[in-house]
């Protein structure tokens, strides 16, 4: 692991210093070490973000608390403060519902017993759409950013549409 971020570390030690990488090293070794640290908390905080991504798709396709944990290496009750919005509790026969609204219209997330996506949304112009030739999509997130594109087209703002 080290082998491969040390590069990535490198190179922010170098931006940071303005010194070109091979000169980058060149300083008081406090500083030096210190500017190391600084360049490895940048690479943890951004492991930790797309870490919880990923502990939310899973859980968008379903993955429980239990499954997170495992994979992590701690209980599910580690997994559920560690990650608290990553698996839902969804309430019986709505587990492929979603609902939301935005721009002023309203939107429903709709899951297939495949595991794919869908959504139908009516904007605040009262129009009405679907995902197109009826699309599906991989995730809920997805979906939701089709579905939005769509609210956003039409809103009652028309200083963004062409």
């Amino acid at each position: 692991m080290y082998d491969a971020l040390n590069p990535l570390v490198s190179a922010i030690r170098s931006r940071e210093t303005g010194l070109p990488s091979e000169r980058a090293w060149e300083a008081d070794p406090v500083d030096v070490t210190l500017s190391v640290l600084a360049a490895w908390k940048v690479v943890d905080v951004e492991i930790k973000r797309l870490t919880a991504h990923a502990a939310a798709t899973a859980g968008s396709y379903g993955a429980s608390y239990e499954q997170l944990g495992a994979v992590w290496g701690i209980t599910r009750q580690g997994a559920r403060k560690k990650w608290p919005d990553a698996a839902g509790r969804r309430a019986p026969g709505a587990a492929g519902v979603r609902k939301f609204a935005l721009f002023g219209g309203t939107a429903e997330l709709a899951r297939s017993s495949s595991g794919d996506w869908g959504w139908t949304a009516t904007g605040a112009d009262g129009a009405s759409g679907t995902a197109a030739d009826g699309t599906r999509y991989p995730t809920a997130e997805e979906a939701a950013a089709h579905a939005g594109a769509f609210l956003k087209e039409h809103s009652l703002d028309t200083g963004g549409r062409s």
